[in-house]
């Protein structure tokens, strides 16, 4: 049997129904901060989602620092990386994290062999 994700001690549906004041109490102080304060890019970002929600649209933003909430659960958003949007899919293990956290910035460097003029051993070799 799967077992079943509780976010201190309550449900996915329990979280749903949370009004925001209350899941304040229970997060992170960084992320409380963030969301009591209410900034102008936090309210907008929450009215944008709620039309784009009601409109069965996915939200784009280029806000990463937006705390995920239990409104998000189980919607899409598209995070932009710096290049392109990303698709984050919010799921109850994400609740008190960041957008940003889950669309990287950076692509892994594979570095190939070392070419001519990479180090000073490779000045010798011959150009046949």
């Amino acid at each position: 049997m799967a077992r079943k994700f509780n976010y201190h001690g309550l449900t996915n549906d329990q979280m749903k129904a949370m009004p925001l004041a209350d899941f304040l109490k229970i997060i992170p102080s960084k992320a409380r901060r963030t969301l009591s304060r209410m900034g102008l890019q936090v309210r907008k970002f929450l009215e944008k989602f709620r039309d784009d929600k009601k409109k069965g649209k996915v939200h784009k933003t280029h806000f990463r620092e937006m705390v995920i909430i239990p409104e998000m659960l189980e919607s899409q958003v598209l995070v932009y990386d710096g290049k392109s949007y990303v698709t984050v899919m919010c799921t109850p293990e994400m609740l008190g994290h960041k957008l940003g956290e889950y669309a990287i910035t950076t692509k892994l460097v594979k570095h190939s062999g070392p070419g001519i003029g990479a180090t000073r051993g490779s000045k010798t070799v011959e150009l046949k």
